[in-house]
This record gives structure tokens, sequence and C-alpha cells, in this order.
């Protein structure tokens, strides 16, 4: 009798250490799958020090990099990047975006998707941009201060026309916004409602630039958008700020280091890893990333 409960209480010990490893497995596959995305806004790098941001990114566990568009590069340095990137399982995004763009006259966008267009058609598969990722700020715009509605309708036109034009380019489009679209409302053409939702609506992913130097205020800042983009069965990416800013003391993780960022980072991500729209974080951006204390 007392061999047979012994067995029984193995048995169950033996299966509830199973279970627990399977889950956290399960939660480990998760997050790997998750983006650890970060910008590269100063692309001489990939020409100058190709071997250093490589390693970078490696050694910080990046897979996902949204690549600044420099046509005055050749062609044959992003070749080399991406395909080493690729090796290393970093996925490359396109990436490029200015407040001009809202405003007809300084519009050029479709220069930089025709640019994109013809590198992926000359490049090899392993050569390629995986995506087109836009930083248009429209609140940069001298219209924003103006006319704030007539420059909302025109930010709203662009990212339609950025879709079709990505839709064709067989592309996923991504895009940054800051938190507080979902404080803006809009009534025209596109209907009416939350800026912020309209977007999510729109693209395959959003990164919210969400610039807190404090998990709780991350957390609160974000949670429209992922409980909307749970809703509509999208995604988002949680982007925090590295680089000095003189916007206020609770912006950057600049003078707080990385041990304190992954440690508010590591918060964040448990209170929203059970989230669906939830998919990990971006680090703005390389060069302040680089310079961060430990």
């Amino acid at each position: 009798m007392v061999s047979r409960l012994l067995s029984k209480a193995i048995i169950v010990f033996i299966v509830t250490i199973v279970s627990t490893l399977v889950l956290s497995m399960g939660k480990v596959d998760a997050m790997a799958m998750q983006d650890r995305a970060t910008w590269l806004w100063d692309t001489t790098k990939i020409v100058e020090d190709e071997s250093g941001v490589l390693s970078f990114l490696e050694s910080k566990k990046v897979n996902k990099l949204y690549l600044q568009i420099n046509s005055d590069i050749a062609s044959n340095y992003y070749k080399s990047f991406i395909d080493k990137a690729t090796a290393k399982g970093i996925k490359v995004y396109a990436l490029d975006g200015s407040e001009s763009w809202v405003s007809i006259e300084g519009y050029k966008m479709q220069d930089q998707l025709d640019w994109l267009h013809t590198y992926n058609e000359n490049a090899a598969a392993t050569e390629q941009f995986s995506g087109v990722h836009l930083d248009v700020e429209p609140y940069l715009n001298s219209g924003w201060g103006s006319n704030q509605a007539k420059t909302i309708e025109s930010y709203q036109a662009l990212l339609t026309r950025a879709k079709g034009a990505t839709d064709r380019l067989h592309l996923p489009l991504e895009v940054d916004m800051p938190f507080w679209f979902d404080e803006i409302t809009y009534k025209n053409q596109f209907g009416k409602g939350l800026l912020a939702d309209w977007v999510i609506d729109q693209v395959e992913s959003v990164s919210i630039m969400a610039y807190r130097d404090a998990a709780k205020d991350i957390i609160n800042i974000v949670e429209h958008e992922i409980n909307y983009a749970k809703k509509v069965k999208k995604s988002i990416v949680i982007g925090v700020e590295t680089g000095a800013s003189y916007e206020g003391e609770n912006i950057t993780f600049y003078d707080d280091g990385e041990a304190y960022m992954n440690k508010q980072l590591a918060q964040v991500h448990q209170q929203y890893a059970n989230k669906k729209s939830y998919n990990g974080f971006a680090i703005h951006h390389v060069d302040g990333w680089m310079n961060m204390q430990p």
C-alpha cells in the first residue's frame, strides 16, 4: 500500500515537472518569436563599420533592423550588409520618412519606394529588404499647428498610398506612431474616430514611441493600443528611447543605463506577455544604444 502511494506520488511529481518544463519552453519560444528591433539612421555605418554594427546587433539579440534608405550609398553595401544580417537571423526593413512628406510639395515617398523596388528586383533573396518601416511624424509638419485637421487627412492619404504601394511590392508595411495618437480624433473622407486606431488598422505592425523611462508609465501609455490591436488582430511593438533628450527627465533611458532599462522592459513584458497583439520591443536607436552606460 505504501509503495503504491509512493509510486503515485512519484508519477504526480514527474508529470508536474514535465508540465512546468513544457510551459516554460512555450514561453521561451514565444519570446524568441517576438521582435527585438532597433533603428539604424546613420547608414554610413554599414560602409565604414559593417562588422562592428553586425556584432553589436547580434550581441543584443536583435532580430529586426529598421535600416535607413540612402540612395547615395551604393547598393552593393546594402547587399553585403543585409546578406550577413540575414545569416544572423536579422530581418532588415527599409526605413525612411519625413514630416515634409505630409505636404504635397515635400512628398517624395514614391521615389524611395521606386528605389526599393529596383533594389529588391536586383538582389538575391538573402540580400533583399523584408519590409518597409515608415517614420512619418505629421505633428512636426508646420501644418499641424495651422490646420491640424487638414494635416491629419494628408497624413492618412500618405499612409493609404504607402499601403497600396507596399502591397504591390508584396512587402509588409510598418510605421512608427507616438503613444498620444489615441487622444487625437479625425473626421474626414477616411471616416471618424481615434487616429491611433486608424493607423493600426492600415498596417501590419505599429512601433509605439512609448518614450518613458519607467515600466509603470510605459505600461499605461500603450494600454489602449495593445488592447485595440488585439481586437483587430494586429501587432504592436513598444519603442523606447536611449538617446539624450531635452523634452524632460522621464523621456529616455540615456541617463539610467542599460541594466536599468532592461529591468524596466522586463516588467513591461511581464504585464503584456499574454496579449497576442504585443510583439516585443524596439530600441531607439543604434547609436544611442551603443553609447549607453552599462
